[in-house]
């Protein structure tokens, strides 16, 4: 996956798939407006965006990253430990986020019929740290659920289709 270089020691990996009924391009947009105070998770709400709804539709505020850009911040102040930064963007192919001892990568594959798989992986180096029992068990625990509800999320929102654009 692209992306794997930049955490070549990783104690969690996670890979994960979906098959989506739209381009790319459709898709894409709704990667790069990840984040808290962003577009949101797509995915529990009230535990990853503390109960603002997702995104339904796309905002024009974070349109095209650029390599270094901050993204998919996980809390309202963004930190090198709390936020990703951009670190390629090959639009609609891939996109790969990292942050100090982490890495998050999206591939998206275009399919016959105008479907895209779309295929995500995360990466992570654990550290000796007070908080690292915490860190291991929402990573080994709830990494599942919660990237299982993420990529359903995208998938309703790229197949909808119908004016994705917030023109407001």
């Amino acid at each position: 996956m692209p992306g794997d270089e930049l955490v070549p020691v990783s104690h969690f990996t996670a890979t994960r798939a979906i098959t989506i009924e739209a381009d790319p391009e459709l898709i894409w947009p709704w990667l790069v407006q990840v984040g808290f105070r962003r577009a949101g998770f797509y995915t529990y709400d009230l535990l990853d965006s503390l109960g603002e709804p997702s995104a339904e539709k796309i905002p024009p505020e974070w349109p095209h990253p650029r390599i270094g850009d901050v993204t998919a911040p996980m809390t309202g102040r963004a930190t090198p430990s709390t936020s990703f930064r951009v670190a390629a963007a090959h639009r609609p192919e891939s996109l790969v986020w990292s942050k100090p001892d982490s890495s998050w990568a999206w591939q998206l594959t275009r399919l016959p019929l105008g479907r895209t798989r779309l295929v995500t992986r995360l990466k992570q180096r654990y550290r000796p740290s007070p908080s690292v029992i915490l860190t291991v068990t929402l990573l080994e625990f709830g990494d599942f659920p919660m990237m299982r509800e993420m990529l359903q999320g995208i998938k309703a929102r790229a197949e909808q289709r119908d004016d994705q654009l917030d023109h407001t």
